[in-house]
């Protein structure tokens, strides 16, 4: 079974997100926040991080730097899913390390296929 951590402060996105790959038997992880996320990962391990940018306590980027540095996440695949949606947000993310930007609002279903992208 593939794992996710879905890293988000909006309770409807989490909510649909975790619903949807539940149903697509993944094992979902939830963090509100970056810090969270990064307490999670001490831990486990996804296949998959869904990573919002604009969090309290620590955004998406910074979590996305400590991400890459660590050794067990380094080749962690990462999807950015954020409300900035301007081209320099866009290249700072891809070029801090993630694999994927998706701007919100979002489709659920180009959600799933990028990360079926992803996983490949």
């Amino acid at each position: 079974m593939k794992k996710i951590l879905i890293v988000d402060d909006e309770p409807n996105i989490v909510m649909s997100l975790e619903y949807t790959f539940k149903k697509n038997n993944y094992e979902v992880f939830i963090a509100r926040d970056g810090q969270e996320a990064l307490d999670i990962l001490k831990t486990n391990f996804p296949d998959v991080i869904i990573l919002d940018i604009m969090m309290p306590t620590v955004d998406g980027f910074a979590t996305l730097e400590h991400i890459r540095k660590d050794d067990n996440l380094k080749h962690t695949k990462v999807l950015f899913l954020s409300a900035k949606n301007k081209a320099s947000d866009i290249e700072k993310g891809l070029a801090l390390g993630a694999d994927a930007y998706m701007t919100k609002p979002f489709s659920i279903k180009k959600v799933v296929e990028q990360i079926s992208d992803l996983l490949v």
